[in-house]
């Protein structure tokens, strides 16, 4: 995922070397490198009139924030299988350990006695890159500098970073974008050598008239055994970062072949799927249609500032004092490809940064929580709230966490202004009474069974799913976010005639507000079985369900009596 765009860099796009005895010249390209290509005895000439400089655009990029393992594993038999070993290249070294080049990178002085006796090295990148390496070790007297900041969005993530550089094109990626890259990797140790050297050298130079700073040299160039650079040659935006479909599913043979090769089982997952979150939520068949809807939503246009299609669903009545929803989220983790829990705790509320911030310092977006990838599942557990006062960074994540939920959107603090950054992401809240965040759709859980073990009970529901219908609710959850929708005239003048007939008796019984949750439950529920187009027979069902939910909502509301 692209974290942050760093500013465009210049670089040496074609540069002449010249040799200093003979006078021979040779021309050199400077594309998708890092490192000029300097032979030994050769001199890169700087004033040639053959030298043509050109642009590219750095993006920071992360791994996918909440990626489940599934997915990972996927990927790396998928890579196992497509690898094979060449038959034409020897190695000419063995590849170094972590290990071993967090040791280079203590002991920069070793490698500079590796490279050959004559040989230079010299930085293609003109501008804005390729310098000032962290140290590991800092001399006497001066203050070691801090670790190396990945800036992952989310609290524990692991997995490399990457600085792409794309060469063309760049205008269409935007930040939080999926990306598959095909590139050529840099991880050249000669760059820890030309950082070690530019940091003695920086300090001499003088601050009025150096652009970057210490500290954004050290962001933007960090050492290349910890964050690689990938020149790409492909680089291309994915619709969804789900492995077992076809990269594309807008238009192509392939996407189309297997789009229709899966309509036919549409209806046999469903029900599959629909009898294991039952079984998930203690026998409650109404709350586990309301969380297919939910999982098969996603915002596929905006009207002014209103997002359409998102469902943010709160499950209230769940349990306090016991580990169900964390067997819920665990449960929803193996069938989406990305997901977050966030509990929110009195010291989570008032310590994280939900809210990305510019580091005008580094020149960086600094990450936050609510940084994430399209289509990323959100669980917010507010079972775990406790007694306690939020402070002003609480306030201001509740704040956002709302206006992610009502507008799909997260105001970015860039310091003097506010940016929003709009996004997609599918939000499911679990309480115990009403949520305090917005919601779409209240469902109040009503469990018809009541197992003696509930951790027991669901550990074993998850291990007795077999593989291989596991996979099929993972492709039905993501196919179906990508299916085309719409309603007929006919229907349409139907739909409209029959709500003007609900408020003939009582204009008060059903309002606006709840005809439009209406048409979105018809709206998935139409497509939760494979039909792009609603029929009357779906929508008298949506209506049914929405009666059942209200009526189940109302009845809460009694029996709690504080609740709105």
């Amino acid at each position: 995922m692209v974290q942050d765009m760093f500013d465009p860099e210049f670089y040496m796009g074609v540069y002449e070397t010249v040799d200093p005895n003979t006078k021979a010249r040779v021309l050199h390209f400077g594309k998708y490198r890092d490192i000029a290509e300097c032979g030994p005895q050769q001199e890169v000439d700087l004033n040639s009139n053959q030298s043509v400089t050109l642009e590219r655009q750095t993006l920071y990029c992360v791994p996918v924030p909440g990626e489940s393992a599934w997915v990972k594993e996927t990927h790396a038999r998928a890579s196992q299988a497509r690898v094979s070993p060449s038959t034409s290249y020897m190695p000419c070294r063995h590849k170094r350990s972590f290990e071993e080049d967090e040791d280079m990178d203590m002991q920069p002085h070793k490698q500079k006695e590796q490279l050959p006796a004559g040989s230079s090295v010299c930085s293609t990148a003109q501008a804005s890159g390729e310098s000032k390496r962290l140290e590991r070790t800092a001399p006497s007297g001066q203050q070691r500098p801090s670790p190396l900041d990945l800036n992952f969005p989310l609290p524990g993530e692991k997995g490399p970073a990457c600085l792409v550089k794309v060469y063309e094109n760049w205008d269409c990626f935007k930040v939080n974008d999926i990306l598959e890259v095909y590139g050529i990797l840099s991880v050249d140790p000669a760059l820890s050598v030309m950082n070690e050297e530019r940091d003695g050298s920086f300090s001499l130079v003088d601050p009025m008239t150096c652009v970057d700073t210490t500290e954004e040299q050290r962001v933007h160039s960090p050492p290349a055994s910890l964050v690689p650079r990938l020149h790409a040659l492909l680089a291309h935006k994915l619709d969804h970062s789900n492995p077992l479909l076809p990269v594309s599913l807008q238009g192509g043979e392939e996407a189309k072949n297997y789009a229709a090769s899966f309509a036919s089982e549409l209806p046999a997952v469903r029900a599959e799927l629909l009898g294991f979150l039952t079984h998930m939520l203690l026998g409650d068949s109404l709350a586990a249609e309301y969380l297919i809807l939910h999982l098969i939503s996603t915002v596929y246009a905006r009207r002014d500032v209103m997002p359409l299609g998102k469902f943010t669903l709160n499950l209230s009545g769940c349990p306090h004092n016991s580990n169900y929803t964390e067997h819920v989220y665990h449960i929803i983790q193996q069938l989406v490809p990305s997901s977050y829990r966030l509990c929110m705790t009195l010291h989570n509320m008032n310590s994280l940064r939900f809210i990305p911030k510019k580091d005008y310092a580094a020149n960086r977006l600094v990450s936050g929580v609510l940084q994430l990838g399209r289509n990323t599942s959100l669980f917010v557990d507010e079972t775990v709230l406790e007694q306690g006062q939020l402070d002003t960074t609480g306030v201001q994540n509740i704040t956002a966490l709302g206006n992610l939920i009502t507008w799909q959107k997260v105001d970015y603090d860039f310091n003097y202004h506010r940016m929003e950054f709009p996004c997609n992401i599918n939000v499911l809240i679990t309480s115990e009474g009403r949520s305090l965040l917005p919601s779409d759709f209240q469902v109040p859980l009503q469990p018809q069974t009541v197992p003696p073990n509930t951790d027991e009970y669901l550990t074993n529901l998850q291990a007795a799913l077999p593989p291989s219908l596991l996979n099929k609710f993972r492709v039905y959850l993501t196919l179906l976010k990508t299916m085309e929708y719409h309603i007929s005239d006919e229907v349409t003048k139907a739909v409209e005639d029959d709500f003007v007939e609900m408020r003939k008796d009582d204009p008060q019984s059903i309002s606006a507000e709840d005809f439009h949750r209406m048409l979105v439950v018809a709206r998935l529920l139409s497509l939760s079985v494979g039909q792009a187009t609603l029929s009357w027979e779906r929508w008298l069902r949506a209506k049914q369900l929405e009666v059942l939910r209200t009526s189940r909502t109302e009845q809460q509301k009694c029996v709690n009596g504080n609740e709105p």
